[in-house]
């Protein structure tokens, strides 16, 4: 079997690469030529743990090719997979979809032969439908089925969760399609993966309200987490109360400094259109964007009462940039909003991130990017740490003390947004300890 993926991006390149550890043919088409040809050459253009070696193994193995040609690979394969971005259109909170109709516009002048034509971009309801649209119109002998399969990656974890998925979703009606589609994924079988088979427009949809349930569980963990401050409770025991009632579950009950990435602020924000759009407004998903942009603003306030109010000519050391840890990824990172406001209050900032810098310079041109953990906190007034990555959860704080300046009761003022640290053990070892809800 030979397939298609359209767009060599995020999903695109790692929906590729794992069907081709399937021991499937593979190939990733765009637009991007001067990407392509550094895909060809080894390089890979995005962050993800694993993924160069996978690459380099199935592209060695002969199973997964990239090109620019989109004719010619859609001509020699069985299934074509739409895997290109669908951004947050300016000013409305909508999908810009685009890029998806202008890849099934290319798609429909190449078909000549059953192909199955299956949307892997996160789509808001309906845009399976308009596409079948676009094909039959600008094709319409075309023998093609339409379908959609959408992807539940992790960020930093996202071969796992294809090899390993807790589900795949299957949108279609042609039996053929359904057939094509199970069959691409019969190694799942074998550890007994749930595969859901439904029509397009719930495909479509259970991407977006998985994505927003648990936009909505971190958001109200961050807002428990904030009365927790007011009221003298630790919000970890709470999570960990309410996380072992089965019917909650502990996972993304952890606090911090609001939600980002890719995926939950875009997503969040397209359901909320579409569901307005259709006249059934989702209110609980429109709070908590609200609330999720209330929680990364707090933070800077925070951050400048633990300075007494007195930001001006203060260093701060910041640890962490993107949005989570295992990720070049700079989309809506907290950082984006703190950093700034704590520079236009007079702040100078130095950061570092293991893998984020190069990525964060075109979004934080103004602020001072070092080499290392210990680099940043030299003379600073304030550590502030954004990003969990494993290299800042055992640091070596007898080193930071040393290396930054103390306040004026003789402590050092640590802001830890990610928890990562006990709240005690900071105090006893001569740190103001400012955590996010304890």
């Amino acid at each position: 079997m030979r397939i298609t993926m359209i767009g060599a991006g995020y999903v695109g390149l790692v929906s590729g690469a794992c069907f081709s550890e399937f021991g499937i043919d593979v190939t990733c088409v765009d637009t991007d030529a001067d990407k392509v040809l550094r895909l060809q050459q080894g390089r890979i253009p995005i962050y993800e743990p694993g993924l160069d070696t996978l690459v380099a193994r199935n592209v060695s193995a002969g199973r997964l090719r990239f090109t620019t040609d989109l004719p010619t690979a859609v001509r020699e394969s069985t299934c074509v997979f739409i895997a290109v971005g669908t951004p947050e259109r300016g000013g409305d909170g909508a999908a810009d979809l685009s890029y998806v109709f202008a890849a099934a516009r290319a798609i429909a002048g190449c078909l000549d032969h059953f192909t199955v034509v299956v949307t892997k971009s996160t789509v808001p309801v309906g845009t399976g439908r308009e596409v079948e649209r676009i094909i039959r119109a600008e094709n319409p002998g075309a023998d093609f089925a339409m379908a959609s399969n959408p992807e539940f990656l992790r960020e930093g974890s996202a071969i796992e969760d294809f090899m390993r998925p807790n589900r795949v979703v299957i949108g279609a009606s042609d039996e053929r399609a359904i057939a094509l589609l199970r069959e691409l994924y019969r190694p799942l079988y074998l550890i007994e993966t749930p595969i859901l088979i439904t029509n397009i427009q719930t495909a479509e949809l259970t991407k977006y309200a998985a994505n927003a349930f648990l936009a909505t569980k971190i958001t109200f963990i961050n807002q428990v987490a904030n009365l927790c401050e007011r009221v003298g409770a630790d919000v970890h025991d709470v999570a960990r109360g309410m996380g072992l009632d089965q019917r909650i579950g502990r996972k993304f009950l952890h606090p911090g400094p609001g939600y980002g990435g890719s995926c939950f602020p875009k997503d969040t924000q397209a359901l909320a259109t579409t569901a307005r759009d259709h006249g059934e407004p989702i209110t609980l998903v429109e709070t908590v964007i609200a609330a999720n942009r209330q929680q990364k603003e707090r933070m800077v306030d925070k951050v400048v009462a633990a300075l007494d109010g007195k930001v001006a000519g203060k260093k701060i050391a910041v640890l962490g940039l993107t949005f989570k840890p295992n990720t070049d990824d700079m989309r809506d990172a907290p950082a984006l909003t703190i950093l700034p406001r704590l520079q236009a209050a007079g702040a100078s900032i130095h950061a570092y991130d293991p893998e984020g810098m190069p990525a964060a310079r075109k979004h934080l041109p103004d602020i001072t990017y070092v080499d290392g953990v210990y680099t940043a906190c030299q003379d600073a007034d304030a550590l502030l740490i954004l990003t969990e990555w494993n290299q800042f959860r055992n640091l070596d704080l007898a080193r930071i003390r040393a290396a930054m300046r103390p306040t004026a009761d003789g402590r050092y003022l640590f802001c830890d947004f990610r928890n990562i640290y006990e709240p005690a053990t900071m105090q006893r070892g001569g740190f103001r300890y400012f955590g996010v809800g304890r």
